[in-house]
């Protein structure tokens, strides 16, 4: 693009053009100079990444020369797999590196940082409203691709940052919300039934009124992160996203609703949400690995657009996991939850939370310290006390066990566990997209939906005694192995937990002692001890149970 300079630019962590020439200059970014169909072609080359490359090879994509179904170039590029492809892109967005995205995410929640109003940013280097608007073709002007073609009913917005703000205190939101184009001017949203974009929503019904938004594409990756995110109502994802990177965001405002958008975004589409009527929407593929079925949902008009010369036009890959959503949506989980449980919960003992790719909201694990179990149950069932969308299978496990290894979660669960006492399921649960669960009729505030309804299950998988060791070689006989094998070249070690053994209560000082005289070679003498210990069998062909006792 002619727009994006190859040359570097000063490090501006707001604008999406900086962080493309980040992203390039750590090998992480795939920039496609021929013609590419945003309607067939698109979205299926970055998808195949996800299916068919490990996750250390995955990029970003940035398409330069975008056409439609009709072979016409549209204005700008498209920019894919930019904001979550893999770990290590995610950490370029934040600016950092990947062991410590963990303690920003941490500490931007503790200190969230209030944006500032500017009076001028790119983001409106041009503005088209009124007759401007249709005259520039709307919407149809830009690189929006179509993520499923083949079974989705139109292109998407899908990186979608929605603006909106409660009538009565003014705070503003953020979302992520899946977004229809079905004209030039308009759009259908899936504002979901519980997130915040549908609560401001029910509040302008009642009073009566449109609900104004913006939609904001391509702005800095830290406001798609935490609009990504279940952040807690009353939370703004502006401070926190400006927390993330250090600095506050710089906002402009809108030029038809009464809304601040960022200045370095690439594209705002301004407008309003009717609260008097809605259309079918869908069918969209979604993260769940399914597709999203055709439901009644939110009408969105569009009054302006403003953008930048050129602009890059940026989606998120969804669809089947592993994805850019499932990494994004798992990483910002994994850490506002960990919030959660730590600081408004007052649990301690939780070490991490991981929510897994292949099942996001439906599967988390939380790693806690030793402890009762009874602190174990109150961290699990303050999961799905904190949002009604989450949770299917919650499971506690300790410190040795890796919450991201579904083998070693799988482990835990089937030997520290007894289902009839470690298991626990909970009835009337709104599941969110799972295809799996019922459907409904809910009403609320006057106002009724279609909902899905299943029930959720909570697993203590911690240790409740002392257990034999481990079955692995101790701790340094696998690292001077490890030095073995680096010296001999052979391919790098990536260590899964647990990679050496080690005690968990039940060894006794006679177990140490002839485990010590194996690895010297004196493993005879083990002989010679158990020889001492000989005893007869009786009729039942079992040594006398007395006669054992005596022995030990």
């Amino acid at each position: 693009m002619s727009d994006t300079p190859t040359q570097e630019r000063k490090d501006n962590p707001q604008d999406l053009r900086t962080y493309l020439e980040k992203l390039e200059r750590a090998g992480k970014l795939f920039r496609i100079s021929r013609p590419i169909c945003k309607e067939t072609e698109l979205m299926p080359l970055v998808k195949w990444q996800f299916r068919g490359l490990p996750e250390s090879e995955r990029r970003g994509f940035l398409f330069e020369h975008v056409v439609d179904a009709k072979g016409n170039k549209v204005n700008g590029g498209a920019a894919v797999g930019i904001y979550a492809s893999s770990k290590e892109v995610y950490a370029l967005g934040m600016g950092c590196d990947v062991k410590d995205v963990k303690q920003r995410w941490q500490e931007a929640q503790a200190a969230p940082i209030a944006p500032r109003i500017v009076e001028y940013g790119p983001v409106q280097e041009e503005v088209h409203m009124g007759d401007d608007l249709l005259a520039h073709s709307g919407l149809d002007e830009f690189a929006l691709p179509i993520s499923t073609p083949g079974f989705d009913v139109g292109p998407y917005t899908t990186a979608s940052n929605w603006v909106t703000k409660d009538p009565e205190t003014g705070w503003l939101n953020v979302g992520n919300y899946r977004g229809q184009i079905k004209g030039p001017d308009r759009m259908g949203v899936l504002l979901g039934h519980l997130n915040h974009g549908s609560i401001h929503w029910h509040a302008y019904r009642k009073l009566g009124k449109v609900m104004p938004a913006a939609l904001v594409i391509g702005g800095p990756p830290a406001l798609t992160y935490a609009a990504g995110t279940r952040l807690p109502y009353g939370v703004e994802e502006y401070a926190v996203a400006g927390s993330l990177i250090g600095e506050p965001l710089d906002l402009v405002r809108c030029k038809t609703v009464d809304l601040q958008v960022p200045a370095n975004a690439e594209l705002v589409i301004e407008g309003y949400f009717l609260t008097d009527c809605m259309e079918p929407e869908a069918p969209f593929g979604e993260y769940t690995g399914y597709m999203g079925e055709r439901e009644y949902n939110a009408v969105f008009q569009v009054t302006a657009i403003t953008h930048r010369s050129n602009p890059v036009f940026t989606n998120i890959t969804s669809q089947m996991p592993p994805s850019e959503s499932s990494m994004l949506k798992k990483v910002g989980q994994d850490n506002t939850y960990l919030f959660h449980l730590r600081n408004h919960c007052g649990i301690p003992q939780v070490v991490d939370v991981a929510f897994h790719q292949i099942a996001l909201d439906y599967w988390c694990v939380v790693k806690m310290k030793p402890c009762d179990p009874a602190v174990a149950w109150q961290a699990l069932y303050a999961l799905p006390g904190r949002h009604n969308h989450v949770g299917k299978f919650a499971i506690a496990v300790d410190e040795d066990i890796d919450p991201n290894d579904l083998e070693s979660v799988i482990w835990a669960m089937c030997y520290r566990t007894q289902p009839h006492k470690d298991f626990v399921t909970l009835p009337e649960r709104c599941m969110g997209l799972d295809p799996s669960a019922e459907r409904r009729y809910a009403t609320r505030d006057g106002h009724s939906n279609e909902l899905l309804y299943g029930s959720m299950m909570l697993v203590n998988a911690m240790r409740k005694k002392n257990m034999a060791p481990v079955s692995l070689p101790a701790r340094p006989f696998m690292e001077n192995a490890k030095a073995i094998w680096e010296e001999l070249g052979l391919p790098s070690l990536t260590p899964r937990m647990p990679w050496f053994g080690y005690e968990l209560g039940l060894r006794s000082e006679r177990d140490r002692e002839e485990a010590q005289w194996a690895v010297e070679g004196n493993y005879h003498k083990v002989g010679e001890r158990a020889l001492a210990k000989r005893l007869p069998i009786g009729d039942d062909g079992r040594p006398d149970e007395n006669a054992i006792k005596e022995m030990e």
